[in-house]
């Protein structure tokens, strides 16, 4: 019995990858879309369960939901500019799109930190455009001693995020600094 030589393997053909760097891209949208549409979904069910200026105790003296509005930026600074800082929004998204590569994106953790902080500034924007001032409901406080109340300012998934990216993308620089010896020196 002749056997005839294969001119096909039995493996199929390796799919074609994708080149690296259209995925970052990919990723950086992806996320930063997922952000956009958790912080717009738990926003709008705050806006629908809570009346403004309520708030639902979930641990008592700890956490409560609550449904607040903030026209200013971080900790209620520049309070009651939202259309300027819907133009600081947009300025900032610009600026973060066109220097992005400075940003570590050939990385996980950079693609990780800038679809964060994109998620986080559309997501408020979207607020401040539709609503006319940011959506705020989650507020962690403390119960002091004298019966007064200590409270961290309430905030949303789009701050949440932005922070995290933030955080991370100061971690990745670090990381990346010390990574980062002259040539030819030792360290003493």
């Amino acid at each position: 019995m002749t056997s005839e030589p294969q001119t096909r393997s039995s493996r199929p053909a390796p799919l074609p990858e994708m080149p690296a760097k259209s995925g970052r891209g990919w990723r950086i949208l992806n996320l930063a879309l997922a952000v956009v549409v958790l912080d717009q979904l738990t926003k709008m069910l705050v806006r629908k369960h809570l009346d403004f200026g309520e708030e639902w105790i979930v641990i008592e003296g700890f956490f409560k939901l609550v449904h607040w509005g903030n026209t200013g930026a971080a900790w209620s600074m520049f309070s009651g500019n939202n259309r300027f800082l819907a133009g600081v929004a947009i300025i900032a998204l610009v600026i973060l799109f066109f220097s992005r590569h400075h940003f570590n994106i050939h990385t996980f953790g950079g693609q990780i930190s800038l679809g964060l902080i994109f998620g986080g500034i559309v997501g408020n924007l979207i607020d401040r455009v539709r609503i006319e001032h940011v959506v705020d409901f989650l507020y962690f406080f403390v119960v002091r001693r004298d019966g007064g109340v200590s409270g961290f300012p309430a905030f949303n998934v789009a701050d949440s995020a932005i922070c995290v990216g933030v955080g991370l993308l100061l971690i990745l620089s670090w990381q990346g600094d010390s990574d980062e010896e002259p040539s030819g020196e030792t360290r003493g």
